[in-house]
């Protein structure tokens, strides 16, 4: 006779859900699932959970977890130390690149202990105060960087001057001017709030002046400024230059005046501003040689010629920065006719010919 399988057919056989079916010659037989005990037939006993064996499972499966966030927290940790010791890196190279070493040599080598630099930006806080250098956020661009606004985190409004792209030229210049105005306390020249070494370029952050540059105003609005304003404003640039020169614990020569280094805050009060291309004087010095660096239309004629650089450089383009307030000319305009071309020259033929108050 033919055996039958009880296990086929649950019909068959009456082993509990939590046990297994073992076919035997004409039987069969119920055995309980690991983690269960009992006789493994419904009918009887059954199968129930083993609970000593629940909880080591229930901890097994804890201590895997935990076994599991342990070590992704290590790596994570790990991950992280790895990329704070190359940021730090990255930051010392961007320092010692930027001329960070040399500014604290020269700082070092100035007699003056006022000499020193009242504030370090970190890189991040600069790219947030700049929505990440916005376009809509540019106030102007020169030879050698941009100047944006800026927002600090205590909602100051600042001016923050980026080089364009580094060479040695730029650390220079970003060094020399770094020097220059943190010797100058002036009520007519723009304070420095601080500088940030540890960015791609060097970067320096100025006080935020609202209203433009002079050259705005004379040249390219609906000018509010009369003629007692101009002359107030030539008075106030005047009395920074003369500071510069003479007031300074080194004497200091601008050497790019222009109406649109000068800048007005929300009182029309004149600011000096861009000193990249200022040079420090000694004492003792009376003249120094140097490569000529200035703007055309400003540039004085003589230290073109002889590149012998002195402070009557800077008041040579102070008088054609007040030639151009008092008459609303641009320096150097090829529309003109060849004698109103250049307005130092035309300024000078009509005061000789005594037909000055024509251009005024």
């Amino acid at each position: 006779m033919a055996d039958i399988d009880e296990c086929k057919d649950p019909n068959l056989n009456d082993c509990d859900v939590n046990a297994t079916c073992t076919n035997t010659p004409g039987s069969f037989s119920c055995s309980c699932n690991p983690h269960y005990f009992g006789d493994g037939r419904s009918d009887g006993r059954g199968c129930n959970p083993d609970q000593a064996s629940q909880i080591s499972v229930i901890k097994l499966s804890l201590g895997l977890s935990f076994g599991f966030v342990s070590l992704l927290i290590g790596v994570i940790w790990i991950y992280s130390c790895i990329n704070r010791s190359k940021l730090i890196k990255l930051r010392e190279q961007f320092f010692q690149q930027n001329g960070g070493l040399l500014m604290k040599q020269k700082i070092s080598s100035i007699d003056r202990t006022s000499a020193e630099l009242s504030n370090i930006f970190i890189a991040e806080e600069l790219k947030k105060a700049t929505n990440n250098y916005a376009e809509d956020r540019i106030l102007g661009r020169g030879g050698y960087g941009v100047v944006y606004k800026g927002i600090l985190p205590d909602q100051r409004i600042v001016a923050i001057k980026k080089s364009k792209v580094l060479d040695v030229n730029q650390v220079e210049q970003f060094i020399n001017e770094l020097l220059i105005v943190i010797q100058v306390n002036h009520r007519n020249v723009v304070k420095l709030l601080g500088c940030c070494f540890e960015s791609k370029v060097p970067e320096l952050v100025y006080e935020y002046i609202p209203n433009g540059t002079l050259f705005e105003h004379i040249h390219k609005t609906l000018s509010r400024l009369t003629l007692e304003h101009r002359l107030r404003i030539a008075a106030e640039a005047a009395g920074a230059l003369s500071y510069l020169h003479s007031a300074a614990s080194i004497p200091i020569i601008h050497r790019d005046v222009k109406s649109t280094n000068i800048l007005l805050d929300v009182d029309y009060m004149a600011k000096m501003a861009d000193f990249g291309a200022s040079r420090l004087i000694a004492l003792d010095q009376t003249q120094v040689t140097t490569l000529v660096q200035g703007t055309l239309g400003y540039l004085d004629p003589e230290y073109f010629q002889t590149s012998q650089l002195n402070e009557k450089s800077d008041v040579y383009s102070f008088g054609v920065v007040l030639a151009e307030l008092l008459a609303g000319k641009k320096p150097i305009c090829l529309e003109r006719s060849q004698e109103e071309r250049n307005l130092a020259t035309y300024f000078r033929v009509s005061m000789k010919e005594n037909r000055l108050y024509q251009i005024l």
